[in-house]
């Protein structure tokens, strides 16, 4: 198929992670990919980075610095949008917003603490949230173009080009009827991407602007706990993509302390005493989405079932991961619910 020819290209024969062996077949897409290996320190290369990012085409909206256990990596995460893509996804339901939101990690991994840049692949997210669209192998094609935009960004940092698919790595099909993994599809309840999408409040579509303010004020009023509590929500970007769609990255120190740790249990890729917690690798699949949009007649505010959310971004961490945090889902989910209703 043409989308998987575009794929390929950028992918056969890298090296993952500072020198692993790391081929791929042509159906294997991973949801994030390996972009560069730095050869500065982590603030020299963010420096580099943020200067290339404001230079590009691409609209940067957002940093923030991950907190993670024991302080032993450092990670700072961007959120960008790219005006080419948006244009070509314009047409498309304001549901597939979360489609056209990038982001893109900078963190320290590895024996020698070295600073790798990685992204959340836009081509693997347009396969799962445009599968049904008419406009697919177009939409898929300017996702592509959005990951060079990243990918001629990157560059600029010292050091050297990796561009490798990085777990987890699915198929194309997989990815456009994507219910989760394996025997954990039933924990997802076998829901695709739209009916993840769990609705917290409705109103009226003529109150569009108001719910969003209303939000915002309610996430912003909220206290944030610390990585052991679930309660307070960050509000890390707020993007109006158009006028019937807003985007809320939202995250907190549990979140971030639970996605690294989880992915980093059962690893040994990358793990060691100077290097603990290699699940690091996974954090542009922060920040997690709340979705304020307006469609027909109502305006609707939702979120993901974290576990189908989960999945999509940390399958790799094993079977074994997830039945040992299976609350950890729910907890996350029912915390948002509860910090987006205060007030309403």
């Amino acid at each position: 198929m043409p989308t998987l020819k575009m794929i390929g290209a950028y992918a056969i024969a890298a090296f993952l992670l500072g020198g692993t062996p790391h081929s791929l077949a042509a159906d294997d897409i991973g949801i994030f990919e390996t972009v560069h290996m730095s050869s500065v320190s982590f603030e020299d290369s963010n420096t580099a980075l943020e200067a290339s990012f404001n230079a590009s085409g691409l609209l940067l909206h957002a940093t923030h610095d991950v907190r993670l256990p024991d302080d032993a990596h450092r990670a700072r995460i961007y959120v960008l949008t790219s005006p080419g893509y948006a244009d070509a996804a314009v047409g498309e339901s304001p549901r597939t917003i979360s489609a056209q939101v990038l982001r893109v990690a900078v963190y320290t991994w590895g024996e020698q603490q070295s600073t790798y840049v990685n992204m959340a692949n836009p081509v693997a997210h347009a396969m799962v949230f445009y599968a049904d669209s008419s406009r697919y192998d177009e939409l898929v094609a300017a996702a592509a173009q959005a990951a060079d935009e990243i990918r001629r960004a990157v560059a600029a940092v010292p050091g050297r080009s990796v561009n490798a698919q990085a777990s987890p790595l699915r198929s194309e099909q997989h990815y456009n009827n994507y219910k989760g993994d394996g025997p954990a599809r039933m924990m997802a309840k076998f829901r695709t991407w739209k009916k993840s999408q769990l609705p917290i409040l409705t109103d009226s579509a003529d109150n569009f602007d108001r719910v969003v303010e209303q939000v915002s004020a309610a996430l912003a009023a909220g206290t944030v706990g610390d990585a052991a509590e679930t309660n307070g929500w960050e509000t890390v970007a707020k993007i109006r993509l158009r006028d019937d769609a807003v985007y809320l990255g939202l995250t907190n120190p549990y979140i971030e302390d639970r996605m690294v740790t989880i992915n980093s249990r059962f690893r040994k890729d990358g793990k060691s005493e100077s290097s603990p917690y290699p699940g690091v690798d996974h954090l542009a699949a922060l920040p997690t989405d709340v979705l304020i949009v307006s469609e027909g007649d109502e305006t609707l505010v939702l979120h993901y079932g974290q576990m189908w959310r989960m999945q999509l971004y940390f399958w790799d961490s094993g079977y074994r991961a997830f039945t040992a945090n299976v609350g950890v889902p729910g907890a996350i989910a029912g915390s948002i619910e509860k910090a987006v209703s205060a007030g309403n």
